[in-house]
């Protein structure tokens, strides 16, 4: 099992989520998608964690800006798709779909999901039924399409909703608020949007992040997870 501690970056601009995971039984410890060191750097020395491992889920800077520094400050060896070797600073291990990486005694499976980008992954802890989706997958709403084409996103969707629909996910951005109106027009200003709505609202008056909220409550209020078919989820993309 793992510890989850979400660490808010570039805060107030664009609300990067990084996560410092710990493997409770051997104490080992990774960043995910470090957006900045200081806010990092701070938690981590509260904590008294040195961490030695950060996961990235794609190259975009605002995922992995703090890399040499964390590198720099602990030694942490550096995570990544192998299509990403050349983009990702400082990557040391290079993974692709299907494999998996060992943090102590738990294990990520390792889901190639291009779209937003070309060489995005997520990291899916499936013992601790938590998965990890950088820009890919957001409260309400997805990343935008940057390197891949709208086939490639939907296929990559797909991936998601086959996971066990009890998993929680993290993404990497606080973006709850821009999917809300998008949620609420395309259910028909469902009860189950209405309530997930209310539960983030309460979350982020305490200051904390909207989620973690399941596959199951994402597939039944995330507009481009309820689309039926691609057509519709093209629709959805160009409204």
């Amino acid at each position: 099992m793992i510890k989850i501690f979400p660490i808010l970056c570039r805060a107030g601009t664009m609300d990067n989520y990084a996560y410092l995971l710990t493997d409770e039984k051997s104490q080992i410890s990774a960043i995910i998608d470090p957006s900045e060191v200081a806010p990092i750097q701070k938690f981590c020395e509260t904590q008294n964690i040195k961490p030695k491992y950060v996961l990235n889920t794609h190259h975009h800077f605002d995922h992995t800006d703090g890399n040499l520094a964390l590198k720099n400050l602990y030694n942490v060896q550096i995570v990544g798709h192998s299509k990403d070797a050349h983009r990702i600073p400082g990557i040391d291990i290079c993974l692709q779909e299907g494999d998996y990486f060992q943090l102590g005694e738990s294990q990520a499976q390792i889901i190639s999901v291009d779209g937003h980008t070309i060489g995005h992954i997520l990291y899916y802890f499936a013992n601790s039924q938590t998965l990890f989706t950088g820009d890919m997958l957001f409260n309400l709403c997805i990343g935008g399409i940057f390197e891949g084409t709208a086939e490639q996103m939907w296929q990559s969707i797909q991936k998601i909703k086959a996971l066990p629909e009890e998993t929680r996910f993290y993404p990497g951005h606080e973006y709850t608020r821009y999917g809300a109106n998008e949620a609420l027009y395309f259910s028909q200003n469902s009860e189950e949007v209405k309530k997930y709505l209310e539960q983030a609202q309460t979350h982020l008056q305490q200051g904390l992040p909207a989620g973690p909220y399941t596959l199951k409550e994402e597939k039944q209020c995330n507009p481009y997870l309820t689309a039926t078919d691609f057509k519709e989820f093209v629709h959805r993309l160009n409204s």
